[in-house]
């Protein structure tokens, strides 16, 4: 769908993946930028290139993880062009969407950082509150909405894709609602650097992310500035600094995804042990190594296959018989 806001970064040059035969051994390779094609005359349109290695990106980690979440903060977004931050409006965002605005505030002129939020459709009324709240408090910060294709509304979801599909067909489901979402709002955005709200405390696949990553399939560089702080921490800043939060909060979510897949977190669970309860799954699609997205595109590519063979045999059996007869 298309955003909300028109983006200050929409005049930025995008950013793409390049092979740099100058660069270490391709097992050293982890991710390559570079801007579209250089301009002989020297265009301000163009950027230098950009190459992470895997000991490049060892060495940003190592400083990184010694600073402190502002720092972080200034480091990337100085760094990286067309930086995005994606959030759904959980603590560990809105910690880093205050810090955004004080840092903004230092400089009025330098761009900001504009935000994409996935909307499933499914989101709790408790969330599209705090999303508005949100629109409240930091006016100068452009959002960015994306819906599911073809589909305003859950009416307008069921209809098109069935009732329940986040039972009948969660992946498929996954993929509708928020991976292609998400691969839309990359491409429309040209998105080079995402922030993230992840953190090591909150437990699953996130134990051991470091504050910097490169998306294996988009080549999508990750930023993870709250990565090493606990859930007391997050909330002891909201509280702090009177940020606004999702009043879900105080009846025991801790994390806040869809109101059909999450649930209230017990004394002692893992912060995000309300989501997908009862399910052999921590993650949607969005964060995986190998994204739900991915599988899918596998998925349909090999039933395609079977179904071509299959045509094909048919031909082969029919031609057959017509040569016997």
């Amino acid at each position: 769908m298309a955003s909300t806001q028109m983006s200050s970064f929409t005049s930025s040059p995008a950013v793409r993946p390049v092979v740099d035969t100058k660069s270490p051994p391709a097992t050293d390779l982890e991710s390559g930028y570079a801007s579209g094609a250089s301009s002989a005359s020297g265009s301000t349109t163009s950027l230098p290139l950009i190459s992470l290695t895997k000991p490049h990106i060892r060495h940003l980690n190592q400083q990184l993880e010694r600073m402190s979440v502002q720092d972080r903060l200034r480091f990337v977004k100085a760094l990286f062009p067309n930086l995005y931050q994606s959030t759904a409006f959980g603590l560990s965002g809105l910690v880093a969407i205050d810090v955004l605005s004080k840092i903004q505030s230092e400089d009025p002129e330098a761009p900001s950082v504009d935000l994409i939020f996935l909307d499933t459709l499914y989101h709790f009324n408790e969330t599209y509150d705090l999303v508005d709240r949100v629109r409240a408090r930091y006016p100068n910060v452009n959002l960015h909405v994306y819906k599911p294709s073809g589909a305003e509304t859950a009416a307008e979801f069921e209809e098109r894709y069935g009732e329940k599909l986040y039972d009948t067909a969660a992946e498929l489901y996954d993929w509708i609602a928020k991976v292609e979402p998400q691969q839309r709002a990359y491409a429309e955005l040209g998105v080079a650097a995402e922030l993230t709200g992840r953190r090591r405390s909150q437990g699953g696949q996130r134990d051991k992310i470091p504050v910097l990553e490169v998306d294996e399939e988009t080549g999508i560089v990750k930023i993870n500035p709250l990565v090493d702080w606990s859930f007391a921490q997050v909330r002891n800043y909201i509280a702090e600094h009177n940020v606004p939060y999702n009043v879900l909060l105080d009846q025991g979510y801790k994390s806040v995804g869809d109101w059909h897949s999450t649930s209230p977190v017990k004394e002692g669970e893992d912060e995000r042990a309300g989501r997908w309860k009862g399910q052999a799954k921590t993650e949607c699609g969005i964060h995986n190594k190998k994204s739900r997205y991915a599988q899918f595109l596998e998925e349909q590519q090999r039933k395609e296959q079977e179904q071509l063979a299959a045509a094909l045999q048919k031909v082969e059996i029919e031609q057959r018989v017509e040569v016997a007869a």
